[in-house]
């Protein structure tokens, strides 16, 4: 929808540059899942760091001597820094971003230091591994998730990463809430191949068959000036009618669901309502004309 977006904006009907441009999105969304993983094991290591340097001072406390190292220690902190999968994942794909920019993992730390999670966390006088796994998921989701400084490092760094971010956090989330040390493995961007495939697939056909598309609603908005509709929303009506038309594998259901949440998140707010009220009546013309063929069971 963004690179159909963009594309209508800049006048270009250079099909093969945004098919570029979609999938460089799509591979970066492994590379913000690392960065934003990857902060928890900084924090750990600036943490100890710290603490390593407190402790060598020349007039140093007794705290300072004897520090409580329950969060350096933390088994699922350290079970990430050793684990190869995330190791190789980095270097494969040249994350240093907080090698070459700690002041982002200083603020952060500051900041879980601060939290009453961390500092009940610190207090209690034992914790099991579970507890230990707990905080650390609580930790991302209450402290590092919502961090404005990370926020604006990651919008910084590369816009795009925005929209995702909440899904990569919550893949991380449910990682953390079931983390298991020696199962523990990046994921990959794609299930399989098709999933690879098919969001070209539904920008390419989409792009090459948007004036017939556009006709499909043309004259199904009696109380609405074409002219007028919302550009997101016709966007997302040609979408939704190629997935009908050309997609048989997907549910129309599905498709509805998917485009009402888009125009909810996205476009005007009576956006989806309006979508909803087009496409479910182009549903029932398709049934009745036998235009929309879908294979399998339940897919209508």
């Amino acid at each position: 929808m963004q690179t159909i977006y963009a594309m209508h904006q800049s006048g270009s009907d250079d099909l093969s540059k945004q098919e570029k441009f979609l999938k460089a999105s799509l591979d970066n969304i492994l590379d913000l899942y690392l960065i934003l993983l990857s902060s928890l094991v900084e924090l750990r290591k600036k943490e100890e760091a710290y603490l390593e340097l407190a402790k060598n001072k020349h007039l140093a406390t007794k705290e300072e001597r004897n520090p409580n190292t329950r969060f350096i220690h933390n088994p699922v902190l350290l079970a990430l820094e050793k684990n190869a999968s995330l190791q190789n994942a980095l270097a494969t794909n040249h994350i240093h971003n907080w090698q070459h920019n700690d002041d982002t993992i200083i603020y952060m730390l500051q900041d879980v230091k601060n939290s009453t999670l961390y500092q009940k966390y610190m207090a209690k006088p034992a914790v099991t591994f579970e507890d230990e796994r707990y905080f650390v998921t609580d930790l991302f989701t209450e402290v590092i998730a919502p961090n404005e400084k990370l926020y604006a490092y990651l919008e910084d760094f590369k816009l795009t990463w925005v929209d995702d971010i909440p899904v990569v956090n919550t893949l991380i989330q449910k990682q953390l809430r079931h983390f298991v040390t020696e199962e523990f493995c990046v994921p990959k961007i794609f299930k399989d191949e098709e999933d690879a495939d098919f969001a070209l697939d539904l920008l390419r056909k989409t792009i090459l068959n948007e004036s017939l598309f556009g006709s499909e609603f043309e004259n199904k908005t009696p109380n609405w000036d074409t002219e007028r509709i919302a550009e997101l929303d016709t966007i997302m009506l040609k979408m939704a009618i190629c997935e009908f038309l050309k997609f048989p594998s997907i549910p129309v259901k599905v498709t509805i669901n998917e485009y009402l949440e888009l125009a909810k998140e996205y476009s005007t707010p009576k956006s989806s309502i309006f979508i909803n009220g087009i496409l479910d009546n182009l549903v029932k013309e398709y049934q009745i004309s036998g235009k929309m063929k879908k294979a399998g069971r339940g897919l209508l």
